[in-house]
């Protein structure tokens, strides 16, 4: 695997599409303003700018699956959201999401933030914890 050092993750939603950036040095990711999608659609346009602004080296996209393993109609929707970001040419890596809403509520909730959970909030904390969860399986840089 090349060295990755900046990634961006994507909570995929039918309504909105949460995402974060994350690096590698502290694997810890930073929540970005979550994007609107019609039906699971975003705007591709926007991907693109927030790809060029974030200049990540891998993209990454939660993927839904029951907690017996077993893959349900938004997990397909989201394997297929993650091929069309193949046409941004940067590796694209699928991320177990489970537990990543209830996660992200969790620690909104720690931080007091009642006020502004909202969904919008929600989704990107989801991504990231998507992105923490997929830097914490990589194996760390060790000094040559």
């Amino acid at each position: 695997m090349p060295d990755i050092k900046n990634v961006l993750g994507f909570d995929y939603g039918l309504r909105r599409i949460g995402i974060a950036s994350g690096q590698s040095i502290t694997k810890t990711a930073t929540p970005l303003p979550a994007i609107v999608a019609k039906e699971g659609v975003p705007n591709w346009q926007e991907v693109a700018k927030l790809i060029a602004q974030w200049q990540p080296q891998a993209l990454l996209v939660g993927i839904p699956l029951l907690m017996d393993d077993k893959e349900q109609p938004l997990t397909h929707k989201a394997r297929a959201f993650a091929k069309s970001l193949a046409q941004f040419n940067l590796p694209v890596y699928d991320v177990d999401e489970r537990l990543s809403t209830r996660e992200a509520r969790s620690r909104l909730s720690e931080i007091n933030d009642f006020k502004s959970m909202n969904h919008r909030k929600v989704d990107s904390m989801a991504a990231c914890i998507i992105v923490e969860t997929w830097l914490n399986t990589q194996p760390s840089a060790r000094p040559g």
